[in-house]
């Protein structure tokens, strides 16, 4: 299945681009996402470890499903105060 994902702060910049486009096995999980992107966007792969998913607008856990179609976003950890 083909996806589209969401990067934001660093990730952002990492990627240099606002979404990464990603390929994903039939009935992938938040799980298959991360290695995906990492694999897919080596310049990622540390970050994506850390990072949090939304599906649909809703944090995710690495078990949840990613049906087609789906609204997705990697969130990457922030610092500061």
């Amino acid at each position: 299945m083909n996806a589209t994902v969401k990067v934001f702060a660093l990730a952002r910049q990492l990627a240099g681009q606002e979404s990464l486009a990603v390929i994903l096995p039939q009935e992938a999980t938040v799980a298959d996402l991360r290695r995906a992107i990492a694999d897919q966007y080596p310049a990622l792969a540390g970050l994506v470890a850390h990072a949090l998913f939304a599906i649909n607008a809703e944090y995710a856990a690495d078990t949840a499903p990613i049906p087609a179609g789906a609204d997705l976003a990697c969130i990457p950890p922030v610092s500061g105060g």
